[in-house]
């Protein structure tokens, strides 16, 4: 469970930036060089980090896997922390980081606009204890190759309140249709990657639409989604991309159901707010984050340290608890609270199955439709429409 210095730090350290240019990448990664090995630490460590993935005890003095980092390795880290991943991609294309934990909706952008380098696995020493469904993926990966250490990940489940809607929903049909219990209070993910939720909700209702892909979506499963979700605009309550709003909704009961993360789930829960969670009939969306190295990295040799060391099991057992998600690394279920590795699933790769993780959208479908799908950009442009 998140603690509450972490909360803090999400409230007060959030700024959204970033926007349409990041997301306009070419088709293929630029030929960039892996480094061959480590070397000697420069000193210095700068990140772009979501909240809770760089504790160093300024927010709890029990939660700090920065400063033992530090003293071993001299590399003393500076973490920018982000709230999106638009956030996190602009950040970046600065050239002023040298790494960052970037969740799929960012990676793939990061990658063909050669922002970030590709990555030898052989240096670093947990590569091989890291699950092995998170490693070369369509998000943190290009022909086999690298560019970043998975490090955690998760669900984008459905939370609701259960003295709003006493029958538990079987499906994501509470959040989109007209007529659910849960209409005026629905609340939804505020980012444009949400189309792809839309887009998993009519892969199951429409069939006709022929989505296979939520990620790879043509003009018409496009426009289908977008449909879906300007048609659900007036039943939403709030969108949000910081998870403390969301949980104050719901504490208050102006939220009934909505996506959600676990974490928000266990931080309600533990609140006594009356809330339960599930994974639809139609499955969910997720995010899987991966520690990539910027291709401008001054500090590289600090950078892949650092990837060694928040992928060791005791690392990844604070990381996971503090922040909310699977760590990537199953061994770190034996440092975990009790329980925590069930709840999260950790290691469990039918779970993992039954989740679409983020990825950047992209012309090319992957598929024989070839590059006639819809590009990340377009999807910016949708998102803000829709919200008005």
């Amino acid at each position: 469970m998140l603690a509450a210095g972490a909360l803090a730090i999400v409230a007060a350290d959030g700024a959204c930036v970033g926007g349409d240019d990041a997301a306009v990448t070419p088709s293929a990664p630029p030929d960039l060089p892996m480094r061959q090995d480590i070397g000697e630490g420069e000193g210095r460590l700068d990140l772009v980090v979501w909240a809770g993935y760089a504790e160093d005890g300024s927010h709890d003095p029990k939660v700090d896997w920065v400063t033992p980092f530090e003293k071993a390795t001299g590399c003393q880290v500076n973490a920018k922390i982000a709230d999106t991943s638009d956030a996190m991609v602009a950040l970046m294309e600065t050239g002023r980081y040298d790494g960052v934990s970037a969740s799929g909706d960012a990676s793939l952008r990061l990658i063909n606009g050669g922002l970030v380098a590709p990555v030898n696995t052989r240096l670093l020493r947990n590569y091989g204890d890291i699950a092995p469904y998170l490693k070369n993926q369509p998000y943190n990966s290009v022909d086999g190759q690298m560019y970043g250490v998975p490090h955690g990940y998760g669900a984008n489940i459905l939370m609701y309140r259960t003295d709003k809607l006493p029958r538990p929903p079987e499906s994501w049909s509470v959040v989109w249709e007209e007529d659910s219990p849960a209409a005026g209070h629905v609340v939804a993910y505020d980012s444009p990657i949400y189309i792809a939720d839309a887009a998993l909700y009519l892969k199951a209702h429409r069939p006709e639409l022929g989505i296979e892909d939520v990620y790879a979506l043509d003009e018409e499963q496009f426009a289908a989604a977008v449909d879906l979700l300007r048609r659900q605009r007036p039943n939403v309550n709030q969108y949000w991309h910081n998870y403390l709003d969301e949980l104050q909704s719901f504490e208050i009961g102006s939220n009934y159901a909505g996506t959600a993360w676990q974490v928000t789930a266990n931080l309600a829960k533990a609140q006594k707010i009356p809330i339960a969670t599930t994974i639809p009939s139609e499955g969910a969306t997720g995010w899987s984050d991966t520690w990539m190295l910027s291709s401008k990295a001054e500090h590289p040799s600090c950078a892949y340290q650092w990837m060694n060391w928040v992928t060791t099991p005791k690392v990844q057992a604070q990381v996971g608890q503090w922040f909310g998600e699977a760590p990537a690394n199953p061994k770190a279920c034996r440092y975990t609270a009790a329980g925590f590795c069930e709840t999260y699933r950790v290691g469990d790769r039918e779970f993992y199955d039954r989740i679409a993780f983020w990825r950047t959208p992209v012309e090319q479908c992957g598929d024989d439709r070839g590059d006639e799908c819809v590009p990340y950009d377009r999807w910016t442009r949708a998102w803000t429409e829709i919200k008005g």
